[in-house]
């Protein structure tokens, strides 16, 4: 064929032939200097993929000059793609979205106390299975159940690597084999599809559901207790509300009818708490103290949510039970390590002063800095930005609301200040993808075609990483 022995057209086959070689890209200053700071078999990946990507865009017909293939061009498109490889997958990046507790963006943030605890203790080895007094082996759950037992009166306490791991454990240990009475208006199912059925499936009880969705009353849990009952299980809906024509039955009365018949209670408080938020004018919502107070035989919850610490699982509750749940087998396999002990101790010693645990955790400092605070921030982070060019957007600031997030409050609107980008040759998806794509990413939201940035997620120390993005993406594409 006059156009190429391979049916190409004849442009096409000279584009082809012009693509720089593997050993010629390797001679590259760029690129040795690249090999200096990353391992051979790296480099020589990423430049597999880029020559593989100009040949796609030859034959596909994207790539029609040939000063695209230019060695410096390519080199550089090597360096680009060695830099995205050789960059860790787990990064940081600027929550903007003003959800708190952000399941996506790594949940709650760690105090600096905390950071400065796990840099210590990571560096050096622990006693973390040692009994320094008796020279032995000892527990590792001893280094947070004291300080647990201190915070909420409970009289035994352990902890496993988060909550679906503390209620599928405890309803193992509990009631394997037996028949565990649940409203049917407390059958959550919460991030991942964790949900309390199959969760009691797996653990080997047998589910009883009782009342309706909307309403259950005490005489649905005694009308539904047999000899084959283990236990009555109350999951505080922490993630969603039932409002209107409802009833529950409170704790308190739920635990007096356990103790009639001799049946433990059990309460899944999801994403516990050990302040009082209604003692700071915000939404009810029950503390673990509260709870063990009410009469229940077992409590579990997060660490990671509304506790402001690292995931973990925690139970508390009747010494007796937790010895046999700690006993388990599947403890084992569920228990956490030497870094989460560490996170979680220091933490927790933070709530031996209410106060001090607000202004020193970052998850409660967030949810209560004030709007004043927040439309002050606002205005900083605004003038930080410069004036800007209005091609590709203009910046406004309203009034907005934040959410506690993590499945916690959903009923809790937080006012909030927010900055706005509003569009104009760029739209907000566009907007919206080059924070992503910055370095670090910051990630918005996007409402009614504009970009919403909540400051109350954003730390002081980035306000002057966010105004540099701004600054770039009002300038992408114009001319100098």
């Amino acid at each position: 064929m006059s156009n190429g022995s391979n049916g190409l057209g004849h442009d096409k086959y000279a584009l082809l032939r012009m693509i720089p070689k593997v050993d010629r890209l390797m001679l590259e200053p760029s690129v040795l200097n690249a090999e200096r700071r990353n391992p051979r078999h790296l480099i020589l990946r990423a430049i597999t993929q880029v020559l593989d990507e100009f040949r796609d865009g030859i034959m596909t017909g994207e790539i029609t000059q040939d000063s695209t293939l230019d060695i410096k061009n390519v080199s550089q498109r090597v360096i680009e793609r060695v830099n995205t490889i050789a960059r860790p997958h787990l990064r940081p990046l600027i929550n903007a979205t003003g959800v708190v507790v952000h399941t996506n963006l790594g949940r709650s943030i760690l105090a600096k106390r905390v950071l400065k605890r796990l840099r210590e203790l990571s560096a050096g080895y622990s006693n973390l299975e040692y009994d320094l007094n008796k020279g032995k082996r000892g527990s590792r759950y001893v280094h947070v159940e004291d300080i647990l037992k201190e915070l909420t009166s409970a009289e035994a306490a352990m902890v496993v690597n988060n909550n679906a791991a503390a209620v599928l454990l405890s309803l193992d240990t509990i009631a394997r084999g037996k028949e565990v009475i649940v409203s049917r208006g407390q059958l959550v199912e919460i991030g991942g599809s964790f949900r309390v059925p199959e969760v009691m499936r797996k653990s080997g009880a047998c589910m009883v559901e009782v009342g309706t969705t909307n309403k259950t009353h005490l005489r649905d849990y005694e009308n539904a207790i047999t000899e084959k009952t283990g236990m009555l299980l109350k999951v505080h809906t922490s993630n969603y509300q039932i409002i209107g024509f409802t009833k529950e039955v409170p704790l308190p009365e739920l635990s007096a009818l356990g103790r009639r018949h001799g049946i433990p209670v059990m309460e899944d408080l999801g994403s516990g708490c050990l302040i009082d938020f209604a003692e700071y004018g915000m939404l009810k919502e029950p503390t673990v103290q509260q709870a063990l107070e009410a009469g229940a035989d077992l409590v579990t919850f997060s660490g990671d949510k509304l506790l402001g610490g690292p995931q973990a699982g925690i139970i508390l509750g009747r010494k007796d039970m937790v010895e046999a749940i700690r006993k388990n087998q599947l403890t084992r396999a569920l228990r956490i390590d030497k870094m989460t002990l560490v996170a979680l101790e220091e933490t927790l010693r933070l709530y031996r002063e209410p106060r001090k645990a607000i202004k020193e955790i970052p998850t409660l400092r967030m949810i209560f800095t004030p709007y004043k605070t927040l439309a002050a921030r606002v205005e900083r982070l605004k003038k930080m930005a410069g004036p800007l060019p209005e091609d590709n957007f203009s910046l406004g600031t309203m009034d907005g609301s934040s959410k506690v997030g993590g499945g916690a409050l959903p009923g809790l609107d937080l006012s909030t200040r927010v900055l706005c980008l509003l569009p104009s040759r760029l739209s907000a998806a566009q907007m919206e993808m080059m924070l992503r794509e910055n370095d670090p990413p910051i990630i918005a939201r996007v409402e009614k075609d504009r970009v919403i940035m909540d400051v109350r997620t954003i730390n002081v120390s980035e306000l002057g990483v966010v105004a540099r993005a701004l600054q770039r993406i009002s300038r992408t594409g114009l001319a100098d």
